[in-house]
């Protein structure tokens, strides 16, 4: 008997475990359709020895020490500000788009008063910013919208920006000094030892099994256990009662390359005519060493694993409905991006996830985010008899295939 059933190891489901089993004492038993846990942030060394993000580049940044402490319980830290730049007019410049960006676009020498009048002089002035070319075009008029943004856009959701809600190029600011770093967020940093041995650490627990490469439907009827929390998509939970909500996916195309170095920037944006978004090189991210490198292309597409809930207002009528069938289900608590039909980052989701452990454990907020670890003990039955790891390459050299293996 097992108090809960989490669905999803990625940081919903990870940090619930973890919470509930430490802080708690409860058991609970965490399971995933994948051969790995860790969700969209997994990573692993490839065949080369690089460490790479199977599922494209994840950058944790926030401003919230709260998440940052709790996180820091199971990992060392690399400090790391991300950068990235954009291939428009044949040049490799600065995006988001800052004053360096006017002035190598344009062969120009303002300074940062004078680029504040320069977007002043260019941009289309809109009393509502209801959509996300509104929000472009009011802050840095039509032609920058056109270099930057509007073939990216069309790009990753197949659709106009005029068809999409403000909120989706509102994460983008436009800077009138030389900050390049994309985020801007008090904490940034990379786990030391990658994400995966972050998310292994946290689910190191007597009370903690964790099920890889099963679908919780195949074992809901067989396990005992108290409450659900559910981490997947919503719709599917209800098997598609409304029909289904709209997503973008990727295809991730990964490559290796005899050479140190492939490009000048962690991330290259590309948002014109080529088929892919952008190109991430993970060694920036991670600060390996090695005399090869690894990179990513990224090829926006509709079918395939859900990343992106699409913001527009059909659709989140369309999850109104089904969260009301959602919130009719004391017995499920929903939790993560794609439970709740919505895009946060990692840090969001960590810390979404520690307010519903704090309203399950009746603690305060601030309360729910401290560990109390208890000791560790070899147990080789923290995980059912499936290997971790994508069976590709490993997720950590050595190969982890139990979890009283970390160390």
């Amino acid at each position: 008997m097992f108090d809960y059933l989490i669905v999803g190891a990625g940081f919903a489901g990870s940090v619930l475990a973890e919470r509930l089993a430490n802080g708690s004492g409860k058991s609970v038993l965490i399971c995933d359709k994948r051969p790995h846990v860790g969700g969209n942030a997994y990573d692993f060394y490839n065949d080369a020895g690089i460490l790479i993000h199977k599922y494209g580049p994840h950058i944790f940044h926030t401003n919230s020490r709260d998440v940052f402490d709790y996180l820091s319980q199971f990992t060392d830290w690399r400090e790391y500000q991300h950068r990235v730049l954009a291939s428009v007019d044949g040049m490799l410049v600065p995006i988001p788009i800052n004053l360096d960006t006017i002035n190598k676009l344009y062969g120009l020498s303002l300074n940062s008063h004078e680029v504040k009048d320069f977007f002043e002089k260019v941009r289309e002035k809109r009393d509502t910013l209801r959509t996300s070319e509104d929000v472009v075009v009011n802050a840095v008029g039509r032609e920058l919208y056109e270099k930057f943004f509007r073939g990216y856009t069309r790009k990753q959701w197949d659709l106009d920006p005029s068809e999409l809600d403000a909120s989706v190029t509102a994460r983008v600011p436009t800077r009138t000094n030389r900050d390049s770093r994309y985020f801007t967020d008090h904490y940034q940093a990379m786990p030391k030892q990658g994400y995966t041995r972050m998310f292994e650490r946290m689910l190191d627990s007597p009370r903690i099994k964790v099920l890889l490469n099963c679908d919780y439907r195949e074992i809901v009827d067989e396990i005992e256990y108290g409450e659900m929390i559910y981490s997947g998509p919503v719709d599917a939970f209800f098997d598609y009662r409304y029909g289904k909500l709209p997503y973008r996916s990727l295809e991730f195309r990964h490559e290796t390359h005899d050479v140190e170095w492939f490009q000048e920037a962690p991330v290259v944006n590309f948002p014109n005519e080529q088929a892919f978004t952008r190109i991430t090189e993970f060694k920036y991210l991670t600060g390996q060493s090695h005399r090869k490198t690894s990179v990513v292309y990224e090829f926006p597409q509709a079918e395939g694993d859900p990343y992106y809930p699409i913001p527009r207002p059909e659709n989140a009528e369309l999850y109104g409905r089904y969260k009301t069938l959602a919130d009719a289900r004391s017995d499920v608590h929903f939790v993560g991006r794609l439970a709740t039909y919505k895009y946060y980052n990692m840090d969001q989701i960590v810390a979404q996830a520690l307010t519903v452990y704090g309203k399950l454990a009746g603690l305060k907020r601030k309360e729910a985010s401290v560990v109390a670890m208890p000791a560790r003990t070899s147990s080789k039955s923290l995980i059912y008899p499936i290997s971790i790891g994508n069976g590709k390459g490993n997720s950590s050299p050595p190969e982890i295939t139990s979890l009283d293996a970390v160390s």
